[in-house]
């Protein structure tokens, strides 16, 4: 009997140790940054989203957003490559970043490896293809013998494979996947439509391409680690920041929608 009641005690002991430390990580994230004295955010290079300026800088709708949350946490804010997409929550959990804030699409694998945020901006899956040959498809029926570019671990990608579509190569991000086809190593690729309004079309570096047929539509959200109290200080930020314009006025300089 003494050592049943023994046996119990412990496991009582160790499901309260287990509790704490669980406990103690959700509350310890805003302490953690505030700590380091910087917010790491996770992006690619991603017009306009997150991308460079004439003088190098980061900069786009997600990386001043993310600069007005570091603002409001009282930290610098930095902002690191992920080389590979498909490697994002690694990069999260390791705590090599923070945050993960590049046009991110909040799907079931986002919400299963990430405390992710409320969705922010809308976007959809479009078809980019030359722009002499884009009107002749015009059903998803259509691109099934077509070559694509994704990037790797992205929601173009899983677009993709959802049409049952095996002939892509996974590249390291989006505008990979556009420079594959402007030089022809691929008939098409899926990549977000705020990407594809910034780089293709008159006026841009790829003017010989354009957008088709947009294959799903979907909303972008920030991922924190799990349970990390960062995003219900994010939420109540961002309906801060909508409440006094300043987010609407940051999508219209980028042309994007927010969320309704």
């Amino acid at each position: 009997m003494k050592k049943s009641i023994a046996w119990i005690l412990t496991v009582i002991m160790m499901l309260a140790l287990l509790t704490g430390c669980g406990s103690k990580s959700a509350k310890s994230d805003t302490e953690y940054v505030k700590k380091n004295g910087k917010l790491i955010v996770g992006i690619t290079d991603y017009e306009p989203m997150d991308y460079k300026d004439e003088n190098g800088d980061w900069t786009g709708f997600d990386a001043e957003f993310a600069r007005m949350f570091a603002k409001e946490l009282g930290v610098d804010c930095e902002f690191f490559v992920i080389a590979d997409w498909g490697q994002k929550f690694f990069e999260l959990d390791s705590k090599n970043i923070d945050a993960i804030w590049n046009g991110m699409t909040i799907t079931d694998e986002v919400t299963l490896n990430t405390n992710c945020s409320n969705p922010y901006v809308v976007n959809a899956q479009v078809v980019i293809m030359k722009a002499d040959v884009v009107g002749n498809y015009t059903s998803t029926d259509s691109l099934k013998d077509l070559t694509f570019a994704v990037e790797s671990g992205s929601a173009g990608e899983d677009a993709v494979k959802d049409l049952g579509i095996t002939d892509y190569v996974a590249v390291q991000d989006q505008t990979k996947a556009v420079m594959e086809v402007s030089a022809g190593t691929a008939d098409a690729c899926v990549v977000d439509i705020t990407l594809a309004n910034a780089m293709t079309g008159e006026g841009t570096n790829y003017d010989d391409l354009a957008s088709g047929i947009s294959l799903s539509s979907e909303e972008y959200g920030v991922g924190f680690r799990k349970e990390s109290d960062l995003t219900d200080a994010f939420n109540k930020f961002m309906e801060k920041c909508l409440a006094d314009g300043s987010l609407q006025a940051l999508a219209d300089k980028y042309s994007l929608t927010l969320v309704g």
